[in-house]
């Protein structure tokens, strides 16, 4: 079962929250997962932000989650940057406080987490690398991208057979200020409700 938690942020979601102009820019995940699903095909998602801290692991988590939620069975969730950092800590933070269980695996520049939505499913393993680490798919799979700046640096991600831009403001912008706290939780809810109406709208 989902974390409890988790389900009720899901719960105080609705439809109408999303303006139709992002649906719009949705529209194209979900047809990429449509298409795969309807050809029995495993539906890989590697979500790509600069650096692979925040924006991108926030989307690779909620994705995988939302699949989860509404049923969308051979979904697998991936993140990466144009080049590799450290997962941010007030992402985590941000997670933990929405629901989701996560344990530190690694203490280094670079941390391993295992970030938990369902007590008997598989976590979600999170560390910032470049897109095409070799922990990522090399070839069958969706490049999301989720920044203005991978957007403009990955004109062509080798391997993928769609490129979606979904861009995400960058929550990075409020860091060391008295509204870190709110405006990373905002952007969470914001990927989360939108990673729910992209499988909300996928045809079992």
């Amino acid at each position: 079962m989902m974390n409890e938690k988790i389900s009720k942020v899901i719960g105080s979601f609705t439809w109408e929250q999303i303006l139709d102009e992002r649906k719009n820019v949705l529209q194209g995940l979900v047809a990429y997962i449509q298409s795969k699903k309807d050809l029995g095909e495993t539906i890989r998602l590697n979500f790509i932000c600069t650096h692979n801290s925040r924006r991108s692991h926030l989307s690779q988590i909620w994705a995988q989650t939302m699949a989860y939620q509404f049923g969308i069975k051979n979904v697998y969730c991936y993140s990466g940057g144009t080049e590799a950092t450290a997962m941010f800590p007030k992402v985590a933070e941000t997670l933990i406080h929405q629901g989701f269980h996560i344990e530190k695996l690694s203490e280094t520049d670079n941390p391993v987490y295992a970030v938990k939505f369902a007590q008997n499913e598989h976590p979600i393993i999170c560390f910032s690398k470049a897109y095409q680490h070799e922990f990522n798919p090399k070839n069958n799979f969706a490049a999301i991208v989720t920044c203005n700046n991978a957007d403009e640096a990955c004109p062509i991600v080798f391997g993928a057979e769609a490129r979606i831009p979904v861009k995400y403001n960058d929550p990075k912008a409020f860091d060391n200020t008295p509204q870190q706290t709110e405006k990373y939780a905002e952007r969470s809810l914001e990927i989360a409700q939108e990673m729910a109406w992209v499988f909300s709208q996928i045809t079992i």
